[in-house]
């Protein structure tokens, strides 16, 4: 029996999910539950044993001081609450960690633990994946579920994704096992220019949890952080001939891609959330959290005194160098029915090269994991009998 002393009954729970690694490109993910906790502000009510789930040659403990005192953090996956007031309260349960290096079944059991035990009625995993798609455009962000009826109900993809797959996959799967609704919500980050942080990815992603969860988020400097980050790539790859080529081809075919795209339903969405922002409506950051520290959040990096974000790129393309483009990265299911590969691996930031291309043909191809092995292309699965026995017990 797990106890959980000092948390309050909830309020309609939603878990909200981020693992570092192979499933957060440009730390997008992490940022995301990281906002979620500095916004809300509150305190952990729990953390997983680290000896159980890392290995510790991977991710390593850091020593710091404190008044003169030496202390360890060690790596781990810390659990919060957030109690969010308004007309109609809803509160959150933060989960944000490291994708563990062992025992993968027993990891998400216990997280599904907690889950049972606060009562949660949805879990919402987020990830980040590299893709071909242009910065300039609007982040792609994808829902996905293995859940049929959630599919149905939630206007989401189903997965039928096939191969290697991560602590996203593994979590969606063991709650579709436990009869727990959970989606995973998945930006696309450039593989060029893949280093974290990436605000507009970040960014991305809680707009979809909004509207996912019908909750308004309070975004603090994050629009200003993303706007920041996007001049910072657009002066970077104006000073490389090359590359402002080969974002102008991305940027073509994305835009060819989106042309049905610009529909009556889309327009709506977006008219809707700006409604929401003007109004006021929906519950907001009223409440104080109960909610989690679970480290220190990602800062948005700032180079000069205006405050611009100048991440490096990561990758020049070849000159003429074919790059294909294949499934929009906004769906992880392209017609060959995989889901897209994600990440970067434990903070290397380095990125990966373009996606195969779909027997759709449609907008940027399906990107590979940072630092993954050569396989197929694509975020997690829930369900890869394969990658589950290789990570788990």
């Amino acid at each position: 029996m797990i106890e959980l002393e000092g948390v309050p009954e909830l309020i309609d729970p939603v878990m909200v999910a981020a693992f570092e690694g192979w499933n957060d490109a440009g730390d997008a993910a992490s940022a995301a539950v990281a906002h979620l906790d500095r916004e809300w502000k509150g305190e952990v009510f729990a953390a997983l044993d680290a000896e159980d789930y890392y290995d510790f040659q991977v991710n390593r403990p850091t020593v710091w001081l404190d008044a003169g005192v030496r202390k360890i953090t060690w790596p781990t996956t810390r659990l919060s609450v957030v109690r969010i007031g308004g007309e109609k309260p809803r509160d959150l349960v933060l989960v944000r960690g490291i994708e563990p290096s062992m025992r993968w079944r027993s990891f998400c059991n216990e997280l599904l633990g907690f889950a049972h035990e606060l009562g949660v009625e949805l879990v919402v995993i987020l990830g980040a994946l590299l893709g071909d798609t242009p910065h300039t455009r609007p982040v792609p962000v994808s829902g996905v579920t293995s859940d049929a009826d959630l599919a149905r109900t939630m206007d989401l993809e189903e997965t039928k994704y096939e191969g290697p797959t991560g602590i996203v996959g593994i979590l969606q799967e063991a709650c579709t096992h436990a009869g727990v609704p959970a989606v995973s919500l998945w930006a696309a980050v450039p593989h060029y220019v893949s280093q974290p942080p990436n605000p507009k990815a970040t960014l991305a992603l809680l707009n979809r949890l909004e509207d996912l969860i019908d909750l308004r988020i309070p975004l603090g400097e994050l629009p200003e952080d993303a706007r920041a980050w996007q001049l910072g790539v657009d002066q970077l790859a104006a000073e490389d001939s090359e590359v402002a080529e080969y974002v102008q081809t991305l940027e073509e075919a994305r835009d060819t891609a989106e042309l049905p795209e610009a529909s009556g339903e889309a327009i709506a969405r977006e008219f809707e959330r700006y409604l929401r922002r003007r109004d006021g409506g929906g519950p907001t950051a009223g409440g104080q959290g109960h909610a989690t520290e679970s480290g220190e959040p990602a800062s948005y990096l700032r180079d000069t005194p205006g405050g611009r974000t100048r991440p490096p790129l990561t990758q020049r393309p070849e000159s003429g160098g074919g790059q294909e483009t294949g499934a929009d990265a906004r769906d992880p299911e392209s017609a060959s029915g995989k889901e897209p590969d994600t990440g970067t691996d434990s903070g290397t930031g380095t990125g990966s090269a373009s996606g195969a291309a779909s027997a759709t043909g449609e907008g940027p191809g399906t990107p590979k994991p940072q630092n993954a092995p050569e396989s197929p292309d694509t975020p997690d699965d829930p369900g890869s009998s394969d990658a589950e026995d290789s990570s788990g017990d």
